[in-house]
């Protein structure tokens, strides 16, 4: 794979909110890895109209598959997602998004100068080119990164105070368990909830430090493991008022993707089935006792339509069979409690990083909306459902696949 470095700038509407969805978008991009992010700074405008305000820039470095010239054709069709309409030469913009390098290839053609034929001279670009690439070697100036930056004259870049991220205060004083939430999908689930005020406790099969705080350690695969992790979660956060059943068996990119299609199945329905279930019944069991509450489950959008393979005919069985107990606990516990499940779609986790060519490109092919979702897409859905915004929702299987139907 390739490596390049994208220069992302905006001097137009909520700058910094920009700037951060467009990481956020390159992560999402099939044939595109993001590898590095620099911090964002501010600059004042070179080049531009009078009336053109300062710049948010920041540079990130990826990894792909892509060709420069469909690399280039991708960052121009995300600028135009961002509303970025190209007409006056640097005119103030919502998004800018320059492929500034790729390795160490010099192109020159009337659609694409690589490098960027301009990137030697400027701070914006240099400076936080430093912080994440700083070795890469320009091929024409056969100068480092650090070198360029060196010959430059001082000037103002300053680095931009990244705001604490901060929720609106849905789930404010609201007792989690998210179990499962190690990394991935679970993590960033306990993430938002946190920034929405929850107090929130997470699991994992091994803790990730000796004295880590709000998190429990606990294997699966034990068969009493789920009741007790059920009944210790309870016991530390003196209530439950949303319980999110994140856990599941990864055997796609562990050592166990080596295992037997029969061990895969039995731990398969061991994790993300008989564990998950007992928790979701003895956990809303208590709910319903003390007059409330709310579960999140875990699903697949392909359970119902089904995918070849042997990885897709397990996905398919444990998830369907997740999916039905979620809509059936759903009337056993109401009114009290509601249940929700949330299949999620291509959700890039530690598989999608590194799934290939042709897996990325079957993502975008399948995806209407031409990208991979990620954790934080699940996890946003995640904290709507345990808010009141949902108070009317129960019962339901919501599909998070980016329009696949």
């Amino acid at each position: 794979m390739a490596r390049a470095a994208v220069a992302i700038g905006s001097n137009l509407g909520d700058r910094h909110a920009h700037v951060r969805a467009a990481i956020q978008r390159l992560r999402a991009e099939p044939g595109i890895r993001l590898l590095a992010a620099s911090p964002i700074y501010e600059t004042a405008p070179v080049d531009c109209p009078p009336d053109a305000g300062p710049f948010l820039n920041a540079v990130a470095v990826v990894e792909t598959d892509l060709t420069p010239m469909q690399l280039f054709e991708r960052l121009l069709a995300i600028e135009r997602s961002f509303g970025r309409i190209r007409g006056l030469r640097n005119a103030p913009r919502t998004l800018d998004l320059d492929l500034v390098c790729y390795d160490g290839l010099v192109i020159d053609t009337p659609e694409l100068t690589v490098p960027h034929p301009r990137m030697h001279l400027r701070p914006f670009v240099l400076v936080p080119l430093a912080d994440v690439w700083p070795e890469w070697v320009h091929p024409q100036l056969h100068r480092s990164v650090r070198e360029l930056l060196a010959d430059l004259p001082a000037m103002a870049v300053r680095l931009w105070p990244e705001p604490p991220p901060r929720g609106s205060g849905r789930l404010q004083g609201r007792h989690c368990f998210v179990s499962g939430s190690s990394r991935g999908i679970g993590a960033a689930i306990a993430a938002a909830m946190e920034r929405e005020g929850a107090v929130v406790l997470r699991h994992g099969r091994t803790l990730p430090q000796p004295d880590a705080q709000h998190f429990l350690a606990a294997d699966l695969q034990e068969p009493a493991a789920a009741e007790r992790l059920a009944d210790e979660a309870w016991a530390r956060l003196g209530r439950i008022d949303v319980f999110v059943a994140a856990a599941g068996a990864d055997i796609l990119t562990t050592p166990q993707a080596q295992a037997s299609y029969p061990e895969k199945l039995d731990l398969l329905w061991q994790v993300d089935v008989r564990a998950g279930v007992l928790m979701c019944h003895r956990i809303g069991t208590r709910m319903k006792e003390q007059g409330r509450g709310c579960i999140i489950t875990i699903g697949w959008d392909q359970a119902a339509s089904g995918m070849a393979g042997d990885s897709g005919e397990l996905f398919a069985t444990v998830k369907g069979a997740v999916m039905a107990f979620s809509r059936s606990l759903a009337r056993s516990l109401a009114p009290e409690v509601r249940v929700n499940c949330l299949a999620a779609g291509w959700i890039r986790t530690a598989w999608g990083e590194t799934a290939s060519q042709q897996w990325q490109e079957h993502v975008r092919r399948q995806t209407p909306l031409q990208r991979w979702g990620l954790p934080e897409d699940i996890a946003a859905a995640a904290v709507w459902l345990a808010s009141d915004e949902a108070a009317f929702v129960t019962g339901q299987v919501i599909p998070i696949n980016g329009g696949v139907v």
